[in-house]
């Protein structure tokens, strides 16, 4: 699986998102913080973030017992990257809608 596509994947699930959200709006979280803010289990934080970890998404560190956690502005760069490098095509595709749109309705409806 590419980069992106497990980049993809890894956000698609509505708890991983919102634990990448987190840690972009409030920076290294220990990963009791997490739980604290879920309403899920311990161990199933530690298999979402697993998952986070293997996609790049977020990185994570040790401070004695602590693991801290961290979004990686990296990763998530290549979907902003990959986003607009598709920029083009969603503007000509408007663009071609537009156009459709303007052959089939009255020219008084643009003014």
């Amino acid at each position: 699986m590419t980069p992106l596509l497990k980049t993809f994947s890894a956000l698609a699930d509505e708890t991983r998102m919102g634990i990448v959200e987190q840690l972009m709006q409030q920076g290294e979280l220990p990963a009791g913080a997490l739980v604290r803010d879920a309403s899920i289990t311990a161990p199933a934080i530690s298999r979402h973030l697993k998952v986070l970890r293997q996609a790049g998404l977020i990185a994570q560190r040790a401070e004695g017992t602590k693991r801290l956690y961290s979004a990686r502005p990296e990763s998530l760069r290549l979907i902003a990257d990959w986003t607009q490098s598709r920029r083009a095509f969603w503007d000509s595709s408007l663009d071609r809608l537009e156009a459709a749109l303007r052959e089939d309705m009255d020219p008084e409806d643009f003014e």
